[in-house]
């Protein structure tokens, strides 16, 4: 079993990487070589700006490389609670915004030529308890009528349509919904980037930033600096760097992803027949999906806890009890890939994008990543052109998390509270 992402392992690695000293200037520095960072730089470029990608370690190997590879349009929250929140209009325009990011993901990778096995195939979402899939009935009737008429309901009767498992009461579809190869989807960023002239800093960590007569910005790494006219944070939950105001405002959480050994077609098609991207109701969610060589990708929480190999490990094994819940008949099966993530997280799990003391940044994606920091990168490439009405988050405020300060000493607390909810409710 391999302790590292399936998808970095069976992804090309990105050679295009700049090999000299960063130095000079640029019209846009941009911090952090996931999709946020990499899809503005692009669309930057696309506008003839001159931009240098910083990176701590390599081109994707963050979140945007340790994910399940879902593109789920629709919220994390319940559609109903956050609309009397939010108030209907806004949390539409929002909903308008998920659906967005799907898109982007889509054309991007026609526009560039990214071979990334992209095939919408919708969401599954499955009800863990019979109220649970009351709760979903209620939200995906107010969706349709609202905002998302391309979702519908299967009842516990029908469920054997979509997959083989007597587990659950039930779930809700979103047939917008997609999945692709992340790794090779972040190569072919970076690549689309560099072939326009993108400067990507490969283990730059930016350790320094610093304004020069008010209107550059000086970017320093420990091997050399560019003077930058703007600059974007596009970091997620980073340690590195001067980040304290972002670190007081994400919590990063880890999640774990186990993968089998390849699996024949016959197999599959009794587990998951309609190949959907597929998630749980749970606070200590669980969520799976076929990649494009066969294997069943099977992830969640497990545990409140940091990544490391130990702690992979453990979530491993977590997550593999779960997966014999779920499938019975896999519980002989191999184990190739065991890894973790971070998942910068939110109070409000919405994200935040905007501009703080001269620095833009778009962060906090808090589960939806791998669509919503594509679109999200594309669209603050506009703000930092002077369109900041294009920025779904503008008007929302972004207070700090009382007693946080970088480093998540209240997981475990919060992981029992959750546990005990998926008990009682």
């Amino acid at each position: 079993m391999k302790l590292m992402p399936y998808w970095l392992d069976t992804a090309p690695k990105f050679t295009a990487a700049q090999t000299e000293a960063p130095s000079g200037d640029v019209d846009v520095a941009v911090v952090g070589a996931g999709f946020t960072g990499l899809s503005a730089a692009i669309a930057l470029a696309r506008k003839g700006a001159s931009v240098a990608v910083f990176d701590a370690s390599t081109v994707g190997s963050a979140a945007s490389g340790r994910n399940g590879g879902m593109c789920n349009n629709g919220f994390a929250q319940d559609y109903v609670a956050l609309s009397g929140r939010l108030g209907r209009e806004r949390a539409n325009m929002l909903y308008r915004a998920f659906d967005a990011g799907v898109c982007k993901v889509e054309s991007l990778i026609a526009e560039e030529g990214i071979d990334c096995d992209f095939k919408r195939v919708g969401k599954l979402k499955l009800a863990a308890k019979p109220e649970h899939y009351d709760k979903l009935a209620r939200a995906q009737a107010l969706m349709e009528k609202e905002c998302d008429p391309d979702t519908h309901m299967v009842t516990r009767a029908d469920l054997r349509s979509e997959i083989g498992s007597d587990r659950y009461f039930g779930g809700m579809v979103f047939g917008k919904s997609a999945g692709m190869h992340v790794g090779r989807y972040g190569h072919g960023l970076a690549v689309a980037a560099a072939r326009r002239g993108v400067r990507i800093y490969e283990n730059a960590p930016v350790v320094g930033l610093r304004r020069q007569g008010g209107s550059v910005h000086q970017v320093e790494t420990p091997n050399g600096s560019v003077r930058a006219k703007q600059v974007l944070l596009a970091t997620g939950t980073s340690a590195i760097g001067p980040l304290a105001w972002f670190r007081r405002r994400i919590v990063p959480v880890g999640a774990f992803i186990i993968v089998t050994e390849p699996l024949s077609v016959e197999v599959l098609d009794r587990l998951t027949p309609r190949r959907r991207m597929t998630t749980d109701t749970k606070n200590f969610v669980n969520y799976f999906r076929v990649t494009p060589d066969n294997r069943l990708l099977f992830g969640g929480r497990a545990r409140f806890a940091a990544t490391n190999p130990k702690s992979d490990m453990k979530s491993g094994v977590i997550l593999q009890r779960s997966l014999v819940e779920v499938f019975p008949e896999l519980k002989d099966t191999r184990i190739d890939y065991c890894w973790g993530g971070m998942v910068d997280m939110t109070r409000d799990r919405l994200p935040r994008a905007g501009e703080r003391n001269g620095l833009f940044y778009s962060m906090g994606y808090s589960g939806h990543g791998t669509h919503m920091s594509t679109y999200m990168g594309a669209v603050m490439a506009e703000v930092l052109d002077g369109r900041a009405d294009l920025n779904p988050w503008r008007d929302f405020d972004w207070p700090a998390i009382p007693g946080h300060f970088g480093k998540p000493w209240f997981l475990p607390i919060v992981g029992a509270y959750y546990r005990f909810q998926d008990l009682v409710r």
